[in-house]
């Protein structure tokens, strides 16, 4: 789960880049960086750390050009290590080519043996770099980047969105599957690609639609192209994004993010009803859900947490004890407002549990007589491959646990998971069209050692036909 952005603008692209990727912060915090062309030349510059913390203004003078890319990382392969960090950036005969990605190749390690085998150097351990080893060389042989394009599309297993830069010219792609989401918006003097649609509405720049399932996008300064590359007859996007990636007020594949979780919310009421004094949400992705449940029950809506906006998400902290160390300073409940009171406490996931437990004992320190605690997602019982940086299936509470245990584990006084039926039903989508893998065990693509959903994607006729082996 990362956050990129390419931008095609007369008026300039770091800047507008910079705000993109700003409203694109809840998607990782790891690093930050923005490579920029300008009259045969790339301008860069790339760090770990918060936005805030890799660049100031001075630094953005510097990043001059009316084409560019951004990224925001959230480490799924690859170390947090600076080399790690994107966009990358090569030189291709004469040429400048810049890469930025979210998503996970689940056949990266085989993909890494065959160009090694043939004399390739990683200089990365990110599988990004795959990516852009496989477009490089198409485009070393053919000098196309759609040909690249296609080529990617059929080796490639796993999740991609993918935003290229060459020369003046800006590509964008997403898997056959659609598992990572990419919007695409009208700039004042141009055109953008973001992984969400608040991005544009940051620049005050128009959302036109999302970027396709296997389709390719190109833009640069006389507009912009579409090429349906690949299309399936069905789609599998990740339906963590409604839960907890994407920010409430994005639109992802036609579907408003807030709309989702508060239909969330009121499907928790209907399955799990409490004759509680108040519902609280753990802020800030509980905090839709929390609305959808209040507006059922007729239960007011009180905020019994309050959150530190300068903690970072904790769901997506490289290590336990951070994550551990992070709660008590992220969130703080008000005495005054769940003081003797029965509270229906809302969270979109419960992961590991030591997070949902370290919640639930602040809110009894501080007075809760009761804590109810309602789930907008379904037990997490298996690993994610493509993209979310989930624990092994021994590290989730819900593996092989019966839910009176994970109850008493967390020291709710009920619990209730929202039911996947409904989960699906509130975002409108049909079951085979989203990757809930996480949830059943049952993967979108073929993966070693796990169920995969359907043993091959069948394309529409005429669209190109896949290697991969499912």
């Amino acid at each position: 789960m990362c956050g990129i952005v390419g931008i095609v603008d007369s008026g300039g692209v770091s800047l507008p880049i910079y705000y993109a990727l700003y409203a694109l912060q809840h998607r990782g915090q790891e690093s930050a960086g923005i490579t920029t062309y300008d009259a045969g030349k790339i301008h860069k510059h790339k760090a770990q750390g918060l936005l805030s913390e890799v660049f100031d203004q001075e630094i953005l003078k510097k990043l001059t050009g009316r084409t560019g890319i951004g990224h925001i990382r959230y480490p799924t392969t690859g170390e947090n290590r600076p080399e790690n960090t994107q966009p990358l950036n090569f030189t291709l005969k004469g040429h400048y080519f810049s890469i930025v990605h979210n998503g996970n190749l689940v056949n990266n390690d085989v993909l890494v043996a065959d160009y090694e085998e043939h004399g390739h150097i990683f200089a990365t351990t990110t599988d990004s770099e795959v990516i852009a080893a496989i477009i490089a060389r198409e485009l070393t042989l053919s000098g196309s980047m759609e040909d690249a394009v296609v080529l990617c599309m059929r080796i490639l297993q796993g999740s991609y969105s993918v935003i290229a830069m060459l020369d003046d010219t800006i590509y964008a792609f997403r898997d056959p599957l659609g598992i990572k989401p990419l919007a695409l918006g009208r700039t004042e003097h141009g055109y953008m690609v973001a992984s969400e649609s608040v991005a544009m509405d940051t620049l005050g720049a128009t959302f036109m639609r999302d970027v396709k399932p296997g389709e390719l996008i190109k833009i640069d300064e006389h507009g912009i192209s579409c090429r349906q590359i690949m299309k399936a007859n069905h789609t599998a996007l990740c339906l963590f994004e409604y839960i907890y990636f994407a920010r409430s007020d994005s639109v992802i594949d036609g579907v408003l993010v807030y709309d989702v979780r508060r239909r969330i919310g009121e499907q928790l009421q209907r399955e799990a009803p409490v004759d509680a004094e108040m519902i609280s949400p753990v802020p800030d992705s509980g905090m839709s859900i929390a609305v959808g449940y209040s507006e059922a029950s007729g239960i007011p809506f009180k905020e019994g947490l309050i959150k530190n906006r300068y903690i970072g998400r904790t769901f997506i902290m490289p290590t336990q004890t951070l994550r551990e160390n992070a709660v008590r300073m992220k969130l703080n409940p008000i005495r005054g407002h769940i003081q003797d009171k029965s509270v229906v406490l809302i969270d979109d996931s419960i992961v590991r549990g030591t997070t949902s437990r370290r919640i639930i004992d602040l809110m009894r320190e501080f007075g809760a007589r009761e804590v109810h605690f309602r789930v907008g997602s379904p037990p997490i019982r298996a690993p994610c491959y493509l993209g979310v940086d989930l624990p092994t299936r021994q590290e989730l509470i819900a593996h092989n646990r019966e839910h009176d245990d994970i109850c008493s584990a967390i020291a709710a006084d009920s619990l209730h998971y929202v039911s996947l039926e409904a989960l699906i039903a509130a975002t409108g989508h049909r079951p085979e069209d989203l990757c809930y893998g996480c949830l059943s065990g049952c993967y979108p693509v073929s993966i070693p050692g796990e169920h995969a959903a359907c043993r091959h994607i069948d394309f529409v006729h005429g669209s190109y036909q896949t290697e991969l082996q499912f």
